[in-house]
């Protein structure tokens, strides 16, 4: 089961004066489910409105109903496939997304698994949330007690021309779990 505090913890955090979101990148996919451009950024150099449509995006996938339409799953189970995806996943955490190789290999798994018929986008953000410290009486303290490191996928319908919607499907990698990264699990979402 997914704690609501824990994901509430990640989304007060999305904001553009707050978020810890270093890169993010995407690709975009015809109505034929053909691939039609991708992109690979540093966050803080989007525009302020690109940031801000970006975060909600993003808030999406965490905010949602906690499980209902974002459910924790164990990850990689024993299908070779996952077991695939969890070293493409934790490929692209080391490398905070910076490689561009790997980032298609995550596009042709998705673009795979992702019916065609209306274009969208695969947006994947990168962040490292500097955990704060908590006291005994559950205070936050500004002190970091660890980093977490994650990944957040999103599957977006785009509304015009590379304008993506909020998302239908994702996920958040490594799962964020009694406010430390769990590599055992991934919280995957679909919109209801």
């Amino acid at each position: 089961m997914i704690n609501r505090e824990d994901m509430l913890e990640l989304t007060r955090r999305m904001t553009p004066e707050r978020n810890h979101f270093d890169r993010i990148a995407g690709a975009y996919i015809d109505k034929d489910g053909d691939f039609d451009g991708s992109f690979n950024t540093h966050f803080q150099k989007l525009k302020t409105r690109e940031k801000e449509k970006m975060l909600s995006i993003a808030k999406a996938v965490p905010f949602s109903r906690t499980n209902e339409e974002l459910k924790r799953a164990k990850f990689p189970g024993k299908n070779p496939e996952e077991k695939e995806l969890y070293q493409l996943l934790c490929g692209l955490l080391d490398c905070g997304l910076k490689n561009d190789a790997l980032l298609d290999s995550l596009y042709d798994f998705m673009m795979e698994r992702q019916p065609s018929g209306r274009p969208y986008a695969i947006l994947v953000f990168h962040g490292m949330y500097d955990i704060p410290r908590k006291s005994s009486a559950g205070e936050y303290q500004y002190e970091s007690e660890d980093v977490y490191n994650y990944l957040i996928c999103a599957v977006c319908p785009l509304a015009g021309e590379y304008e993506p919607e909020l998302p239908v499907k994702g996920f958040i990698f490594p799962a964020f779990s009694d406010r430390s990264a769990d590599f055992t699990h991934i919280d995957m979402y679909r919109r209801a």
